[in-house]
């Protein structure tokens, strides 16, 4: 039996997503999760056979959600599901194992189309993200700053961009508040920003907020 599990912090698109697998997959069995402990404790209990996973849920950090997974359950099937920023995230999630990425704001049918493929053990990827990486090819890392940061980097940049102070960021992580120092003045660095504003509003350019 087909086992699906939503990780998602919105009832509604729970709800929505869960109608949709049910009209395609009757015979399946579908959980849910609002944040990644709940997914976690699911995922304990059961083995699945695909998870479509939001970005952005409260206390829960998804890129690292996303590579428990694939090492600790690598064959669970994975599909992000979110409004972040295709161009930014997806090759980042996908290098963590994810096999699909698909934008909230994408048509039903490319919904469907991403689950049916990537349960036939494909990757999905969307036209405009095929589109982009035929354009910029190996230019596109310098296309996309946020591209260049490490998964460190990037880690703290969410936090960042969440409002959390240095010596909080440095709690989560169990990392020193100098080593926070350090990779805050290197992202800073490598996104051409001096301060939290403009990261921001660079973020924002970019879709990431």
């Amino acid at each position: 039996m087909t086992k699906l599990l939503l990780i998602d912090d919105h009832v509604v698109v729970r709800s929505g997503l869960k109608f949709i697998l049910a009209s395609q997959f009757p015979d399946a069995e579908i959980d849910e999760a609002e944040d990644g402990d709940t997914a976690l404790q699911r995922l304990k209990e059961k083995v699945y056979t695909l998870a479509i996973l939001d970005i952005k849920m409260p206390n829960t950090n998804t890129l690292q959600l996303m590579e428990f997974i694939h090492s600790t359950y690598p064959g669970l099937l994975v599909i992000i599901f979110s409004m972040n920023s295709e161009s930014i995230y997806a090759k980042r999630f996908l290098k963590a194992g994810a096999k699909g990425f698909v934008n909230k704001d994408a048509p039903l049918e490319e919904v469907i189309k991403a689950i049916h493929q990537v349960l036939a053990g494909k990757r999905y990827i969307s036209e405009n993200m095929l589109a982009q990486l035929a354009e910029f090819g190996s230019q596109d890392e310098d296309q996309n700053l946020f591209n260049n940061l490490s998964p460190r980097e990037f880690e703290i940049t969410a936090l960042l961009l969440k409002g959390d102070g240095i010596s909080h960021i440095a709690h989560s992580l169990n990392l020193q508040v100098s080593t926070v120092g350090t990779h805050k003045s290197r992202i800073f660095e490598k996104l051409k920003v001096t301060n939290l504003i403009e990261l921001k509003e660079l973020a924002t350019s970019y879709g990431i907020e």
